[in-house]
This record gives C-alpha cells, sequence and structure tokens, in this order.
C-alpha cells in the first residue's frame, strides 16, 4: 500500500475571509431549453468522450454503439447532464480538424435524440461542432478556451441561446503543462473568470446562462490544482454556477502515490471536499459512485 508524502502546501485564504458568499451562491443555470435546479448536492455531470485518446478512458467509448450505450447508462446512475467530446484535451493532445470532431460526435448525438431526459452538453472549441451539436439536441456548450479559441463561438452561444461553460485554462493542451506559473493562482484565476464573465454578457449571453470553471489541471501544477479546490468557495463570489472537473487527473495520483492506482476513490474524496464548499457541478467519469456518495454525504450532514 502506498504511503505518499504530502506536499508541502501554501494555503490561500478562504472565501469567509473576503465577505459570506452564500448569498451570492447561484441557484439555477438556464440551459437553450432546460432550467437546472442547483440545490445543497452537487450535480453529476457525466464524462463521455467519444475518442481514441482521452487520458482515461480513450477508446472505450469510441464506437458510435458504445458511445450510446455508455450516456444511457450515466443517465441511469443519476447523471444531471452528459457532457460529449469529439477532441482530447489531455496534456500534449494534438489537435483535430472540425470535420473529424463531427464524424465523431454526430452519430451520437443523433442516436440519443428522443431517448434522453438529461440535457446533453457538448465539450468543443469549435464553432462548427457546437452549432451542429445544438441542432441535434445539445443545449450547454462546454469551452475549455473560455469560448476564446474560436471567433466564432460567441455568435453561435448567442443565437443558439445555449448554456455556457467558460472554463479557465493556461496555454494550449500543447503548452499548459510546460511551466504553469501564478504570482496567487486562486486570485488570478477569480478575475480571470470575472472578466470573462463581464466579456460574455457584453457580447449578448445572458447572465443566466453562464457557468464558470477555474480549470482544474489545464495549466496548473499538482499543487495550484489543490490550491483551487481549497478555496474552492471563492469563486461563488462571481454568482454564477461553478463546475469543476478533477476526475482522474494526475494530481490525485500524485497525491496517493502512484501513477497507476486507481483514481476513482481519490476522485470521490476530492468531490466530497467540493461539495462540502457546496460547488454546484462536478464532471466525473464514476457517475453512480458520485451520486451515491453526494447523497450519503449530504443525508449524513455534510
Amino acid at each position: 500500500m502506498p504511503n505518499p508524502q504530502m506536499p508541502a502546501t501554501h494555503h490561500t485564504p478562504s472565501s469567509t475571509a473576503t465577505g459570506d458568499w452564500h448569498s451570492a451562491r447561484a441557484n439555477s443555470w438556464q440551459l437553450s431549453r432546460d432550467r437546472l435546479d442547483l440545490g445543497p448536492v452537487p450535480l453529476v455531470m457525466g464524462i463521455l468522450n467519444v475518442t481514441p485518446d482521452s487520458f482515461s478512458d480513450g477508446g472505450r467509448f469510441y464506437t458510435v454503439h458504445n458511445a450510446v450505450d455508455r450516456a444511457l447508462e450515466m443517465e441511469d446512475a443519476g447523471a444531471a447532464i452528459l457532457d460529449i467530446g469529439g477532441e482530447s484535451t489531455r496534456p500534449y493532445s494534438q489537435g483535430i480538424e472540425d470535420d473529424e470532431e463531427l464524424r465523431r460526435i454526430v452519430p451520437v448525438l443523433e442516436k440519443l435524440q428522443g431517448r434522453l431526459s438529461a440535457p446533453i452538453s457538448i465539450d468543443t472549441t469549435k464553432a462548427s461542432v457546437a452549432i451542429a451539436a445544438m441542432g441535434l439536441g445539445a443545449q450547454i456548450i462546454n469551452d475549455v478556451s473560455g469560448l476564446e479559441a474560436d471567433p466564432e463561438m460567441l455568435s453561435v452561444a448567442v443565437k443558439t441561446g445555449a448554456g455556457v461553460c467558460a472554463m479557465h485554462r493556461q496555454g494550449t493542451p500543447q503548452t499548459m503543462q510546460d511551466n504553469p506559473t501564478y504570482d496567487h493562482c486562486v486570485l488570478e484565476i477569480l478575475e480571470y473568470l470575472r472578466r470573462r464573465d463581464r466579456e460574455l454578457i457584453a457580447q449578448g449571453i445572458h447572465p443566466e446562462r453562464i457557468c464558470l470553471d477555474p480549470g482544474v489541471g489545464f495549466g496548473k501544477t499538482h499543487e495550484h490544482n489543490l490550491e483551487l479546490i481549497r478555496s474552492a468557495s471563492i469563486f461563488h463570489h462571481l454568482q454564477r454556477p461553478i463546475l469543476i472537473g478533477h476526475s482522474r487527473k494526475g494530481f490525485i495520483a500524485k497525491l496517493l502515490g502512484s501513477k497507476d492506482i486507481d483514481r476513482t476513490f481519490g476522485t470521490v474524496g476530492v468531490s466530497l471536499a467540493l461539495a462540502s464548499h457546496r460547488v454546484q457541478i462536478l464532471r466525473v467519469h464514476d457517475v453512480a459512485a458520485h451520486v451515491q456518495a453526494l447523497n450519503l454525504f449530504h443525508a449524513s450532514g455534510g
């Protein structure tokens, strides 16, 4: 059994030091058709990677049949949102062309039409992919570039009335883990998200349609990721739903002392910490484990 040594920590002051966040915490998220209620238990967003090369489950759900079965399985397990992506954004991944991304996701979306109650999110930085997905029933654009990579993405979001999730990242997948550097990680990311929120609103996206993601694992060291998780409450001051995607990421393996260890249980542990910060949406691979753990955490007074 590994006996990892915890790294030295440099704590960021908690959000309570800058004021009570409870009154600022968003309690709903308006999508293109549905409105999600955000109560005390985080909603679980199930990850469906329709790719051959994602860092955790690349290739498992690459065929249309397997992807559709997985989506239905995650909804049955309690996923409140299904997040479907056709391009890996893991560190050092190579981008793909629009046509290839569409080839991967369109058949899956077509097969899922009318079969899901949970809203579908499309995980993409490409406007052409987003508009195709919205036409096939998706309600959310989840863009790891903060809707900055493609100049047409904002227009698509406005025209379709999509719910949008704008994430912070430092660099691109090809460069983001080379040497991520911040003077004050949490505060810099908070300010970026505040600024990006204002820019999205100025471009015509209604505030109720915006969700924000501090981008755990995207241009951050292991310690930066832990700082973000320990300080997650501070992001409620943005007055938007907060989404965090930490599932199976490298910092979990680092803390557990082995890169080859099963990261499921470590991921659930982080999720419970985020639940204690009242983060509204958790993006994870293992839906059933999270739904059960979060419900019991809440029922037990967490």
